[in-house]
């Protein structure tokens, strides 16, 4: 594991950063594709872990999470607005409708999983991390933040590498991916505007540029205005 900051730490993956899973204090966040579960367990080796929590119901972050609960024993989180769909394993309207994300569904989408605690707002999650409320990309999203050293666990409401390239920079979360990139781009006003130190993406490299997330969430298209989808780096 690589540690990013105190009590927070990355598993390796391959790619690098394709799909990221943090580990906060004793709480796993994120659960990558249903692939993921060996990678995950040989990340850790003998890490104590006492819960499993995701930011969406997405499946490239929900995708081993029954299959993580039931090797390690430990109980499963999932964001209060997105419970009934984490139980129920149906995740279809958690995105748009296309031809890829039915593709994801097909095959990185996880089995339903039981949610042991529904987490809201405000809610501790470990070491100091607190859930910070960023609807859009799902209806549902949380990020995870600490305000004693502003880190923020950012899941999918920015993306930290092109979805496509691989290059990193922020960018917006793929439209054909959020159900509304309106409500999304709010999401980034409020973690901007708390300017973080470093975040963690669920996608890309962390990032030490608390100026650069201001200006990229200043660039963004005023509400109600369609325009592209705006980038950085």
């Amino acid at each position: 594991m690589i540690e990013l900051a105190p009590d927070l730490h990355a598993l390796p993956g391959r790619p690098a950063h394709a799909f990221n899973v943090h580990l906060v204090g004793g709480v796993l966040v994120d659960a990558g594709t249903r692939h993921a579960t060996r990678r995950i367990l040989r990340g850790l080796g003998d890490v104590p872990v006492h819960a499993l929590a995701v930011t969406h119901a997405h499946a490239d972050h929900q995708g081993a999470s029954a299959a993580l609960r039931a090797h390690l024993g430990i109980p499963f989180w999932g964001p209060a607005g997105e419970v009934d769909v984490l139980e129920r394993g149906d995740l279809r309207a958690m995105a748009p409708d296309g031809a890829i994300v039915r593709w994801q569904l097909r095959h990185w989408a996880g089995p339903a999983v039981t949610v042991d605690r529904a987490l809201e707002e405000g809610d501790e999650l470990d070491a100091g991390f607190v859930a910070l409320a960023t609807p859009g990309h799902s209806p549902g999203h949380l990020s995870y933040w600490r305000e004693s050293d502003r880190t923020l666990v950012a899941g999918d409401v920015l993306f930290g590498r092109h979805p496509i390239t691989g290059r990193p920079g922020l960018h917006e979360p793929p439209a054909r991916f959020t159900l509304d990139p309106e409500r999304n781009r709010a999401s980034i006003r409020r973690v901007a505007a708390l300017r973080p130190r470093l975040i963690v993406f669920g996608h890309g490299p962390a990032w030490r540029d608390a100026d650069a997330v201001e200006r990229f969430a200043e660039r963004l298209p005023a509400p109600g205005a369609a325009t592209r989808p705006v980038a950085s780096g």
